[in-house]
């Protein structure tokens, strides 16, 4: 098994579950989320995808596996803080929550502006595709 058909694993249980939420708020919750509820979960299924997508990109490209290793924690930690709180947020309305989301944006924000430094840097791939 390749390196990268490993690395596509997580980030596709990271699909799945992110698929799994949308549909769970569009059949179970939908008739008993107020409009804030269903506002803030998807919120949360929309950036729960779209980091999504960059995790598969990246678990497919030519990284190196140190900061495969990295970026895991990071976008995972991230997916927690930020979607989590959203989810519990629209399900429970437990206000305190939302202060839980900017910890796990900032996590992203932090992760993604250090792979664009490691890019600019040309550190951020094993080797290139381009050379």
């Amino acid at each position: 098994m390749s390196n990268s058909s490993k690395r596509a694993a997580l980030p596709l249980f990271n699909f799945a579950l992110a698929i799994a939420m949308g549909a769970f708020c569009a059949h179970a919750l939908k008739s008993s989320l107020s409009e804030y509820g269903l506002e803030v979960f998807n919120t949360s299924k929309d950036y729960h995808m779209w980091v999504g997508i960059v995790w598969i990109v990246l678990a497919l490209s030519a990284i190196s596996d140190r900061t495969w290793k990295w970026l895991t924690w990071v976008l995972g930690i991230g997916t927690i803080l930020f979607c989590g709180s959203l989810y519990l947020l629209a399900v429970t309305n437990i206000k305190v929550l939302g202060a839980i989301t900017p910890l796990g944006g900032a996590t992203w924000i932090i992760g993604f502006t250090a792979l664009g430094i490691s890019a600019l840097k040309g550190s951020l791939l094993v080797e290139s595709v381009h050379d």
